[in-house]
């Protein structure tokens, strides 16, 4: 997510009103509304609507709250399925919202219509929202006016390979994170279906198989569950560590953070530690234990980072300490913002453990002792930093910068440097701005005058929700045979595709850098990744080999393609 937009729109509460005739029969008399089916639809929405969607107010996706009175049965059980074409066939309830959205979502026509049905008898038991009383009028309708400017550089791509894909319908591949084997430089790439492939050129080969290895594998409702990230240890040649998060389902055993029986609980995350003696075979023949698993509330914003500082050396305090990007869990979104806030709260957070040690609660890792919340009372030890909502991709600049991307809510998708026992805000701040969740997590506010006294620490850069929909973390280019890169961070936008970067002696805690939109071109011709993946919905990721040289791939097609070169930009 996170791709966190996979769950925009699921039914389409638009603000274009529709009401039934006199004469047309009632909901009730249409689909089953008894016991049975309320409870079977309390249980669909749960698993594949809570995520990005409520009935008081807006989430990721518009609050439900009175859309059964609103759209007819017919139009809600064809955009269930097919969101995409309802979209695009021009429909005016649908155009309108995704025209405030901006997004398209996956349709769900895998579910039988006696499941949507159910669904949409759950949703009808909610009337809509009343207006709160007492709502905040400040609130900033375009927090960043000025558009992302667009420069001179276009890239050219060059195909690498195509993974093999996990589904019949677009999109083919969940591909999520991709990353280069420590000894022999070969790339490796996952997708959150379950499968992990060695890339050699144009072939991949199977490395790892979740679902095989751990019966409670799951890789639903989607959106970003499943396998979630892996990271080589720095010296996996010698020890043969691997590390890997997965989701498996809710209570498969005991969560080492929960939150109480009062709030249930959709999915685990979960941390393994694999270990193999022949670090350079493949498929991985390893030995796995389980370092921590954490609930979560929805099944978004959870475990998309595992990585190590790859600056340091063996003797330096942070080698071999494993930093685990941990979401929110869609926490705020369901209506419990106190989830994720603050330092004695494990989601929201960024982990820095030490896998070899055996001094944490449940004696299986151990608490780096110049953590910053060490000793901290009411604070969890194992926490770097926190105040996200999902950071999303972890890494490190040439020049010693630990920077991370945060997945934003309904404005602002922003880029932090990273330093211990931050706080970067959420579930209170989005970006530069105030967030309000009893008013509308949507929304954003001014800063307070007496801001300083919060001790928030805010973004490097970022951008809002006319530019783009969900951050996809990226890299400072750190290769040779480019040299217009040299000194610039890639990153992009998950859902649009868009691709942008900042001059890395640009980012300065206390300012903005400025964000420009960089293109690229295939076989000669420029073109958006949108065309080229075949895909509104781009989905995509951004990634770096061993001599620092850059990839980008997208979820939709399965393609990856390695960045060859820059070229002139077309008249």
């Amino acid at each position: 997510m996170n791709n966190r937009f996979y769950g925009y729109l699921l039914f389409a509460a638009t603000a274009i009103s529709w009401s039934c005739s006199p004469g047309d029969q009632k909901l009730e008399e249409l689909i089953p509304m008894d016991e049975a089916a309320l409870a079977n639809g309390e249980d669909l929405f749960g698993t594949h609507c809570s995520s990005c969607h409520g009935f008081e107010q807006d989430g990721i996706g518009p609050q439900l709250g009175g859309i059964t009175r609103e759209q007819p049965l017919e139009w809600l059980r064809r955009f269930i399925k097919n969101p995409t074409e309802v979209i695009d066939s021009g429909d005016e309830r649908a155009g309108a919202v995704f025209a405030r959205y901006k997004s398209y979502m996956p349709g769900f026509a895998y579910l039988e219509e006696k499941q949507i049905d159910a669904i949409i008898a759950y949703m009808h038991q909610y009337p809509a929202p009343q207006v709160a009383e007492g709502a905040r009028g400040d609130s900033i309708l375009n927090p960043i006016p000025e558009p992302i400017p667009l420069s001179d550089l276009v890239v050219e791509l060059e195909w690498i390979s195509t993974i093999p894909a996990s589904a019949e319908n677009k999109p083919l591949t969940r591909i999520a994170k991709m990353d280069y084997h420590p000894v022999t430089g070969d790339l490796y790439i996952m997708d959150l279906r379950g499968k992990m492939y060695r890339m050699q050129g144009e072939e991949t080969q199977l490395y790892l198989d979740m679902q095989q290895e751990m019966p409670a594998f799951i890789n639903q409702p989607g959106l970003a569950t499943g396998f979630g990230s892996f990271a080589f240890h720095p010296d996996f040649g010698n020890n043969g560590l691997l590390y890997t998060s997965h989701t498996e389902k809710p209570g498969t055993a005991a969560a080492d953070f929960a939150y109480g029986d009062s709030i249930k609980s959709t999915l685990q995350w979960v941390v393994t530690e694999w270990q193999t003696g022949q670090p350079l075979e493949v498929p991985l023949q390893a030995n796995s234990r389980e370092l921590f698993r954490i609930d979560m509330v929805t099944g978004i914003h959870g475990m998309q980072e595992l990585t190590f500082n790859p600056l340091v050396q063996k003797g330096d305090p942070d080698y071999g300490l494993l930093y685990i990007g941990i979401g929110d869990g869609g926490s705020v979104g369901a209506g419990h913002p106190w989830v994720p806030h603050g330092a004695s709260q494990a989601w929201g957070s960024i982990f820095r453990i030490d896998p070899s040690g055996s001094n944490s609660a449940n004696g299986n890792y151990g608490i780096p002792p110049n953590n910053p919340f060490v000793g901290r009372e009411g604070a969890l030890p194992e926490i770097y930093a926190h105040g996200f909502r999902n950071a999303h991709r972890i890494t490190w600049t040439a020049d010693g910068k630990m920077l991370a991307t945060n997945i934003g809510q309904g404005q602002i998708e922003s880029l932090y440097i990273v330093h211990a026992g931050d706080d970067y805000g959420w579930p209170v701040r989005e970006g530069t701005f105030v967030i309000d969740s009893e008013v509308a997590i949507n929304q954003v506010f001014p800063l307070p005058e007496n801001d300083a006294e919060f001790g928030y620490t805010y973004p490097v850069a970022m951008y809002d929700h006319d530019e783009g929909n969900a951050i996809s973390g990226g890299y400072e280019y750190q290769g040779s045979q480019i040299p217009a890169l040299q000194g610039k961070y890639l990153f992009g936008d998950i859902v649009r595709g868009r691709l942008f970067f900042v001059e890395t002696d640009d980012l300065v805690r206390g300012r903005q850098a400025p964000i420009y939109e960089w293109q690229v071109s295939y076989e000669g011709t420029s073109k958006p990744l949108s065309e080229l993946s075949g895909s509104n919905r781009v989905d995509l990721r951004l990634a770096r080999d061993r001599q620092g040289e850059m990839y980008l791939f997208t979820k939709a097609d399965g393609k990856v393609y390695r960045i060859a070169g820059t070229k002139q930009p077309n008249p």
